[in-house]
């Protein structure tokens, strides 16, 4: 068992304001894209990580602070399975409060430094076609239902796709950038 990493600086941003404005690290527009974008922009992203975390070097930070290729694709892969989760709640029930998730304890107490790129790669692609699926199968009536997160954010299903989205292609920047 090896020992932990250095631990990245907590990222405490409350992203909500990409919903308003282009990224200036990623840039992505999350007010230009079309919901029926959803789906295939994840396949994208999918299949970068796929390639990368195929890569020798996909367990080598560039910086000690900085999370390498396969702790990226741990973190976009529950990523994936914690937006399905609270994609199926804002579907069945009238505006549900997500429980918090600490991303940066997750990545710890799961260890993704330690896990197999492989498994990860293979789970990512899982996890990314199930949420992709999900929102390719949004009924027009359903994109304006409303779910909240623990900090008082406020989503449509809509912007919650968008926020998605955004996350996802914004790691795919990362680990373009790192590698």
């Amino acid at each position: 068992m090896t020992s932990a990493p250095a631990a990245p600086p907590p990222d405490d941003k409350d992203w909500t304001w990409v919903l308003d404005v282009p990224c200036p690290e990623c840039g992505f527009d999350a007010t230009a894209m079309d919901r029926n974008e959803i789906k295939p922009l994840v396949r994208g992203v999918i299949a970068s990580f796929d390639d990368a975390l195929a890569q020798p070097s996909a367990r080598e930070r560039r910086s000690p602070e900085v999370w390498s290729v396969l702790e990226y694709g741990c973190h976009v892969r529950d990523v994936c399975v914690l937006f399905d989760q609270r994609l199926s709640l804002m579907l069945a029930f009238d505006d549900p409060l997500f429980d918090n998730w600490d991303q940066d304890e997750t990545a710890l107490g799961s260890r993704y430094w330690e896990q197999d790129p492989t498994v990860v790669a293979r789970e990512l692609t899982s996890a990314g076609e199930r949420i992709a699926d999900a929102f390719a199968a949004v009924r027009q009536g359903q994109w304006g239902r409303p779910g909240r997160r623990s900090n008082g954010s406020v989503f449509t299903v809509d912007t919650f796709g968008r926020y998605f989205v955004h996350d996802l292609v914004h790691h795919a920047h990362d680990i373009a950038t790192a590698t």
